[in-house]
């Protein structure tokens, strides 16, 4: 298959043959041009030369690129903000500008900014590769901080090998404290990664990493994106989380935002030298119309090796051993795939396809893997464009996952649009495995996409206001019953027919009871929503433990089978009594969606031998009622068809609203 290109495999593709082989062609020849001695890392370091940097002598050196610059100066605490001679940057060609200062110019910690000078004006602003920015707790303003300590961070663990099937544990520093606060890396570090490690995740997703002036952003609006976002603490503090997390087991990715940019001007890219398509997109195609944010030019060199050498940057500066790419369907379209219906394959190779964003994500996991070969690239794309997430070799893009984002909004629509009568088994099997074939996805019932204001998690959805009365031990509710028992079910079918990996966002393993809402002006600029509340699922008189020891189970149980690595076959999706029942490897998963009927002695074709009970999410200390006898072996009895052929059938009790995994012991 290796040899095999993406439309050898799939003869659909054909049609759009000498598009793939141009694009192939294309991504080779750019690689070639910008790669040095055949390597695109050793020409991607952008980060080494502009910004500043220590000199052999303990000295400064800063650079910075502004071709439209009449003249730049140096500006901050150390010259009291002033426009100052002995501050004033030269222009060194090719549109850069250069300072080299004494050591006794600059100390740690010190605020600056650039003023930049153009024909007809001027302004502060932010160097485009600074790696530290601070905000004032007064004013709100950013400034770059001079970041150089002393001492160092000493790494004292190496990363672990990252999984081919990444458990990840989606989370957000800053909401991680139960108190109304922004948590910090320490607090994280401390508090919510063995909690984590715990659940048997193996891959921690960190979102709001790179900076950005609004926090209710979500990290989405990034304006510096060198820089780690300080109100979450040091570089030092993050690199001890990261480092803790690997002498965990655990690899650690992060959201990175290249899909566009924070319009600000004093924070961000904005009119950095005073001309708008410095960085992006000339016109209205630079402004996004529907996040009111700036689109990078992938077809401009300077805007590559900016982005490239920061993924880079990331993966060497913080020993991060990937990312997931946000908005790849907006950076993949000049109409953002906005408000359209991807039918057919058509619009993944005609004219409404930006290919300089093409080629820019195909460069990006090239060096992503030349950095570490064994790294994590996931894609964030609703499109669905073949070929995404297929080997370059092959014809494809080149990033190891996409998430497989159709799953979730199908979970609400079966949620909010049907009765439990009326799901379907036939319909949910061919979405929850409905991925190209040489394609590998990560599923999730839910993200934090469904846990924002404006739309409810799962739990929420399936329980609502009874989670305010009704989530004590103690108590029986039929509305609470059928939401927690479907909570288990629909997230381990989900877990169990994922293509490649599976994600959780930071709390809904426990059925999180509310939303994340940001401060922000209307709502008084207050934090309740804005954290997690753990003391939940660590109370032994409530329910949501129970669904956090389902959740740590289930995962655990993923991770030791390893039937990720397998290919999932249906074996029933009985429409009337809500039945489905799958095989992965050597396990098969059953599971009863009927609303009120047990079936006992349910039979099915089945290899012959033994299967034995492995895990139901039925047991009492998942808060289930206890119906399946724990450990039961179960025996394939040997039937003969009319034709006088005899087949082999497995014959199970399942009760309602139940999920069982069974295991092949001989």
């Amino acid at each position: 298959m290796k040899d095999q290109k993406i439309y050898d495999t799939d003869p659909y593709l054909l049609p759009y043959k000498e598009v793939i082989d141009n694009r192939s062609l294309r991504i080779s020849a750019l690689r070639n041009r910008i790669s040095r001695d055949g390597s695109l890392s050793k020409g991607i370091n952008n980060h080494l030369f502009y910004g500043l940097h220590r000199t052999r002598d303990g000295g400064w050196v800063f650079r910075e690129w502004a071709p439209h610059a009449t003249r730049i100066y140096l500006i901050g605490d150390f010259n009291n903000w002033q426009k100052s001679p002995a501050y004033a940057l030269k222009p060194i060609g090719d549109g850069n500008w250069e300072i080299v200062l004494d050591r006794m110019f600059l100390r740690h910690g010190d605020l600056y900014k650039l003023f930049i000078e153009w024909p007809g004006g001027g302004a502060e602003r932010i160097p485009a590769y600074v790696t530290r920015a601070v905000q004032d707790p007064d004013t709100k303003a950013f400034a770059a901080q001079v970041w150089a300590p002393e001492n160092g961070y000493v790494w004292k663990r190496r990363a672990p090998k990252p999984s081919k099937n990444p458990l990840i544990y989606e989370c957000h520093i800053g909401m991680s404290s139960e108190k109304e606060e922004v948590a910090s890396f320490d607090y994280f570090r401390r508090e919510v990664l063995p909690r984590v490690k715990k659940l048997g995740y193996d891959t921690l997703q960190i979102m709001a990493l790179q900076e950005h002036p609004y926090y209710g952003s979500f990290g989405y609006q990034v304006s510096n994106f060198f820089a780690l976002s300080s109100r979450f603490g040091t570089p030092e503090q993050f690199k001890a989380l990261v480092d803790a997390a690997h002498g965990m087991g655990i690899s650690v990715i992060m959201d990175v935002v290249h899909s566009h940019s924070v319009s600000n001007e004093l924070e961000g890219l904005g009119c950095f030298d005073g001309h708008e398509d410095l960085y992006f997109y000339p016109g209205e195609r630079g402004r996004h119309p529907a996040w009111g944010s700036r689109c990078f030019d992938y077809g401009k060199d300077e805007v590559r090796y900016f982005l490239l050498s920061n993924l880079k940057f990331w993966l060497e500066e913080y020993h991060l051993d990937g990312f997931r790419f946000d908005g790849v369907t907006s950076m993949l379209y000049w109409d953002h795939g906005l408000g359209r219906d991807f039918v057919g394959y058509d619009p993944y190779f005609d004219s409404g396809v930006d290919e300089n964003a093409v080629d820019y994500l195909a460069l990006a996991n090239i060096l992503i893997r030349e950095v570490r070969p064994d790294a994590i690239t996931i894609a964030e794309d609703v499109s669905g464009m073949a070929g995404l997430a297929a080997p370059l070799e092959r014809g494809g893009i080149g990033f190891g996952f996409r998430m497989a984002m159709g799953i979730a909004d199908h979970w609400i629509k079966w949620i909010k649009e049907k009765s439990d009568w009326d799901w379907s088994p036939g319909e949910m099997w061919y979405e929850l495995t409905n991925k190209r074939a040489d394609e590998s996805t990560i599923s999730y019932a839910e993200c934090h996409d469904q846990a924002l204001v404006g739309d409810k998690t799962l739990i929420f959805r399936l329980i609502d206001k009874e989670m305010y009365t009704s989530m004590d031990c103690g108590s029986r509710n039929d509305i609470v019953s059928r939401g927690v028992a479907l909570h288990k079910m629909i997230r381990l079918s989900t877990a169990a027919t994922s293509g490649g990996g599976y994600l959780n966002f930071m709390g809904n393993e426990f059925g999180h009871p509310e939303w994340i809402d940001f401060p922000r002006e209307g709502n008084g600029w207050s934090f309740k929503y804005a954290r997690r509340q753990w003391s939940l699922a660590d109370s032994p008189f409530l329910r949501y433990g129970k669904l956090n020891a389902f959740d740590g189970d289930m995962v655990k149980l993923i991770k030791k089978t390893g039937v990720l690595a397998s290919k999932p076959e249906c074996i029933v999706a009985d429409e009337a009594k809500k039945v489905l029942i799958f095989r992965r490897k050597n396990y098969i998963f059953a599971f009863n969606f009927h609303p009120t009927e047990s079936f006992f002695g349910y039979g099915f074709e089945c290899e012959d031998g033994v299967w034995g009970e492995i895990f139901n999410s039925d047991l009492p200390e998942y808060d289930g009622f206890g119906r399946y006898e724990q450990g039961e072996t179960h025996c394939t009895l040997q039937e003969k068809l009319g034709s006088g052929a005899s087949v082999s059938r497995l014959y199970l009790y399942l009760p309602c609203r139940t999920a069982l995994v069974l295991e092949k012991l001989k």
